[in-house]
């Protein structure tokens, strides 16, 4: 996939939910991976080509992790002019010896999050980006409905009242192959995850279970997005998005 495909993809969600204004000081969640990667890199390039003027600021959360490295992520940041942050923290330490967790994955969520959202503040950000694409909105779909009882999923913007931020995913229509082949074809760095929790979650079998049901209907993905957007629930709404490309 293309640098111009990609902010396509960006730009096209960015619009259908109003993600991106004028002055906006977006704090930009970096894991490392390849989608958080892809954002960031579709965001920076962006900056030339739409008419509301905005500034980044690249944000990791460091777990406390031994193995982890984040200076491709920092001389990549550099390259195309976005200040990088790491958020050093204990919570890997929290989750797996003091908390011991049997399924660390909610908890470490929530304390990273709240991590990046207080940096985002202390650096005068008012919204904070994060990477969530298409198959992880299908896959949440099917996490809330088989392990909670409900229908729905993360919304493409959601308003954190207590610290005036507003959360936007501005990647929601990239599917995931997409972006796999973005980071190879244009030699984005991608950082290997050294969590020990990394692939066992449930998470890990929603995905296996979509990639079933790709192979057993048609368009399974158009057809589950586009239900989803025109539930009308979780701040989703109907638009030229349901046209995805396949």
């Amino acid at each position: 996939m293309t640098l111009q495909k990609l902010m396509g993809y960006i730009r096209r969600a960015a619009q259908d939910y109003g993600m991106i204004e004028d002055g906006d000081r977006i704090a930009v969640g970096v894991s490392g991976g390849k989608d958080s990667m892809s954002l960031l890199t579709g965001l920076a390039a962006m900056r030339a080509y739409l008419p509301e003027k905005y500034e980044l600021e690249a944000l990791t959360v460091s777990l406390g992790l031994p193995g982890a490295d984040f200076a491709q992520v920092s001389g990549f940041c550099e390259k195309i002019g976005v200040r990088h942050t790491v958020i050093e923290t204990n919570i890997a330490e929290v989750v797996f010896d003091i908390r011991k967790e049997r399924n660390p994955c909610a908890l470490c969520s929530k304390m990273r999050k709240g991590a990046l959202n207080a940096e985002a503040v202390r650096l005068g950000c008012n919204k904070v980006a994060y990477a969530h694409n298409r198959d992880d909105v299908i896959q949440t779909f099917f996490l809330a409905l088989f392990y909670e009882g409900r229908v729905g999923a993360f919304s493409p913007v959601t308003r954190l009242d207590r610290r005036n931020l507003r959360v936007i995913r501005p990647m929601i229509y990239v599917p995931e192959s997409c972006v796999r082949g973005f980071v190879r074809e244009n030699g984005v760095p991608v950082v290997r995850n050294p969590c020990p929790a990394d692939g066992g979650t449930k998470r890990g079998e929603m995905r296996d279970l979509v990639r079933e049901y790709r192979k057993r209907f048609r368009h399974f993905d158009e057809k589950v997005f586009g239900a989803l957007q025109r539930s009308g629930m979780d701040g989703w709404k109907e638009t030229d998005g349901n046209r995805l490309p396949r």
